[in-house]
């Protein structure tokens, strides 16, 4: 059969590239299964410091057998290698761009740009369902999420919740975003997920496991692996709120993600600098934190605090 242009035999494992430009190519891995079934693409390192998924990738490669599969894998361990490489919070060094901001992408566009292309002209076409591993970059602190698609096609997005239900992180957060990996993925007939996990740029043992069983769990419901699973109890986000910084200036958060703040706690203060009355972020409903910036130092349009309610 062929996966991603290139030819490959049921029971096989191989790595290859996709050039991007001349300069530049996305490793990828492909798993045939020695049976026939679905295809799910899974990818890490979008952004570079996130790197729960990084971790969990780099394993499954070594992990993943081909005899017991039903169906075919498509990794993409280090979308943005570079930012990884160098440490490069949230972008592609580059071009200084937020790939998960750059998509659908351009063939004759900055790198960022000429990534998310490709991936769209080489990746999407063989996919039933998609993956997107994240966790909180070095200045995030976020308690264990999945995004779930609702700009896609009902049966899309319908698809997509149903495999984010598989899942066990507590909360599903219901996202209108149109130009990440993702979310451009479902608006191509994919269904698909973000999944966060892992927080401050950091990764531990536990949480790189729970990611490993996060992609074992999507494998199960699409009938690639024959492991069952229990479900958790997961609970959806009916309404959230993100608040974004108004002033140049300093962050002060007073709260934990996971916790839950009523209706007029105090969140955080923003200190403008460099002088100025300081500004009170309140919540305006009850609901449990999600995520938060933990950098001193914001401007205006920087998200500092996402909470919601179920």
């Amino acid at each position: 059969m062929i996966l991603c242009g290139h030819k490959i035999e049921r029971g096989e494992k191989k790595y290859i590239k996709i050039h991007v430009n001349e300069e530049y190519a996305l490793d990828v891995i492909l798993y045939c299964g020695a049976f026939p079934g679905k295809t799910l693409v899974v990818a890490a390192g979008v952004h570079g410091c996130e790197y729960v998924g990084i971790e969990a990738i780099k394993r499954l490669i070594k992990e993943l057998n081909t005899e017991r599969l039903s169906g075919n894998v498509i990794i993409l361990p280090l979308v943005n290698a570079q930012g990884f490489l160098s440490g490069a919070k949230q972008v592609v060094p580059e071009d200084n761009v937020n790939l998960n901001r750059a998509f659908p992408g351009r063939q004759d566009g900055t790198l960022s740009e000429q990534i998310a292309y490709t991936i769209e002209k080489e990746i999407y076409p063989y996919a039933d369902f998609l993956i997107d591993l994240h966790s909180g970059d070095i200045n995030e602190s976020l308690f264990p999420l999945v995004f779930i698609p609702s700009v896609g096609d009902d049966e899309v997005n319908r698809l997509a919740l149903e495999g984010a239900k598989m899942l066990s992180v507590p909360y599903r957060v219901r996202s209108t975003a149109k130009n990440g990996l993702y979310s451009w993925a479902v608006q191509k007939g994919v269904p698909s997920l973000l999944i966060e996990r892992g927080e401050g740029g950091r990764w531990s043992e536990l949480e790189v496991a729970d990611c490993m069983e996060d992609v074992y769990r999507i494998m199960s419901y699409l009938s690639i692996s024959e492991q069952k699973f229990k479900l958790v109890q997961q609970q959806e986000i009916a309404k959230a709120k993100y608040e974004e910084s108004t002033v140049y200036g300093y962050w002060y958060p007073k709260i934990t993600a996971g916790n839950f703040v009523s209706e007029g706690d105090i969140l955080g203060v923003l200190q403008p600098y460099p002088k100025g009355k300081p500004v009170e972020i309140k919540a305006e409903f009850d609901g449990v934190i999600l995520y938060y910036t933990t950098a001193l130092g914001v401007q205006p349009g920087d998200a500092i605090v996402a909470y919601g309610r179920t």
